[in-house]
C-alpha cells in the first residue's frame, strides 16, 4: 500500500490535506480518497461504524489516524473494500495524480532521529579528517535528533541558510514508527515500522564544518530543512526485495537531470531494526516518529562534488532523489527569501 497527503493542484489556497491510497502499481496514476471510501463502506454496512474504530470517525490525515491508536496497515481495509472496476468515470473517490499536489507523508512528526548506517559514507567522512572509522561505529547504531519544524514535502523549495554557500543534499530513507514501542528486541524491532519514504537530509557544509570542530553534534548546518516523500510505502510492498539489514533496491540522486549519486539500500550495515532497537532503549517511541537511514555511499556532494557537479547547489538547481518502489522526491533550489 502507498499512502500520501494530497491537495488539488489548482484548488484554493489553504485547502485541507486529503489522505489517499494508490490504486495502481508504481508509479501510481490514480489515488483513492480514503474518507470517501470510508463513508461508502459505512453506508453499505452501517454496523461497521459500531464494530471497528477505523470506520467510526472521518479519515483526515495519517497523523490523526496514528494519534487515534491505529496502525498504518489498518487503512488497507478501506482499499480492499473499494472496487475501482465498479466506479464511474467521474467518481469523486478516485483522483488523478496529474491533478494533485503531494505533501509530506507525515505532516508533523514528533521527532526525527537520523542514523549513520552506510559504511562507505562513514568511511569517506572520516577519511576527510585523515582518520579511520571509530570502532564504536561498528557496535552502535548511531543517530542524532534533527529538527522537525522545517519539514518539506515533494516539490517544496529549499534554500541555503544565512551565511552559507555550500548547500548539499543527502540521499536517505526514512522509516515511520506507527505503534508505541519501548526496549525493542533487535530481531523484532522492525515490527514497529509502518512504512518507508525517501528522506533528504539537507546540509549546509560550511556551517556544519565549523560546528563539527566542537564535537557536540549537528546544529545550524542541518536544522534549516528536511524533505520527505513523495508517499509512504508499507513494508509488505518491499518484502520480496529484503536483503540483509535493508532491501535490495537502488537509490539514485540527480541534479538538473545529471546523475550524481547511486547506491543500494542493501549496502547498509546498521538497518532500521537495529536503529529502532537502540532508539527505543529505555525510552518510548511514539506513533509518527521518524528514523533516518543515514546517507548511502556517494549520496551527497561532499563525497562526489569534484567528480560530478564540481560545486555545491545553487538557486535554479533541481535535486531529485529516487529509490526503487519508493518513488521520486523532487526539490527546487531557490534564493533565500528576504526576512
Amino acid at each position: 500500500m502507498r499512502l500520501a497527503h494530497v491537495r488539488e493542484r489548482n484548488g484554493p489556497a489553504g485547502a485541507r490535506w486529503r489522505l489517499v491510497a494508490a490504486l495502481d502499481p508504481d508509479p501510481p496514476a490514480r489515488w483513492l480518497d480514503l474518507e470517501i471510501a470510508r463513508r461508502r463502506a459505512v453506508a453499505a454496512t452501517p454496523a461497521l461504524a459500531h464494530d471497528a474504530a477505523l470506520f467510526r470517525q472521518p479519515i483526515t490525515t495519517l497523523d490523526d489516524h496514528l494519534a487515534r491508536g491505529l496502525r498504518v496497515a489498518t487503512l488497507g481495509e478501506l482499499v480492499d473494500r473499494f472496487d475501482p472496476n465498479d466506479a464511474a468515470d467521474d467518481d469523486d473517490a478516485i483522483l488523478e495524480a496529474s491533478d494533485l499536489a503531494f505533501g509530506p507523508p507525515v505532516l508533523a512528526p514528533p521527532s526525527l532521529r537520523d542514523g549513520y548506517g552506510f559504511e562507505q559514507h562513514v568511511r569517506t567522512m572520516w577519511a576527510r579528517r585523515d582518520s579511520e572509522i571509530p570502532e564504536a561505529w561498528y557496535r552502535l547504531a548511531i543517530f542524532y535528533f534533527s529538527n522537525v519544524s522545517e519539514l518539506r514535502g515533494p516539490d517544496e523549495p529549499v534554500w541555503a541558510p544565512a551565511r552559507s554557500v555550500e548547500l548539499d543534499y543527502e540521499l536517505e530513507i526514512a522509516a515511520l514508527i506507527d505503534t508505541p514501542a519501548r526496549d525493542l528486541r533487535h530481531d523484532r524491532a522492525d515490527e514497529a515500522i509502518g512504512g518507508y519514504m525517501i528522506l533528504n537530509d539537507w546540509s549546509a557544509r560550511d556551517l556544519q564544518r565549523d560546528e563539527s570542530t566542537v564535537r557536540l553534534g549537528p546544529a545550524k548546518g542541518k536544522d534549516f530543512a528536511t524533505s520527505i516523500g513523495p508517499w509512504l510505502v508499507t513494508p509488505d510492498e518491499l518484502e520480496d526485495a529484503r536483503s540483509g539489514p535493508g532491501f535490495d533496491l537502488a537509490m539514485l540522486a540527480t541534479v538538473n537531470g545529471t546523475e550524481t549519486s547511486r547506491g543500494r539500500w542493501s549496502d547498509a550495515v546498521h538497518g532500521f531494526a537495529e536503529l529502532a532497537a537502540r532508539a527505543s532503549a529505555d525510552v518510548t517511541l511514539r506513533p509518527g516518529e521518524l528514523l533516518g537511514s543515514g546517507t548511502v555511499g556517494t549520496g551527497c556532494l561532499l563525497e562526489v562534488r569534484d567528480q560530478t557537479l564540481g560545486r555545491y547547489l545553487l538557486p535554479g538547481d533541481e535535486v531529485v532523489l529516487a529509490v526503487d518502489r519508493l518513488g521520486q522526491l523532487r526539490t527546487p533550489i531557490v534564493e533565500r527569501p528576504s526576512s
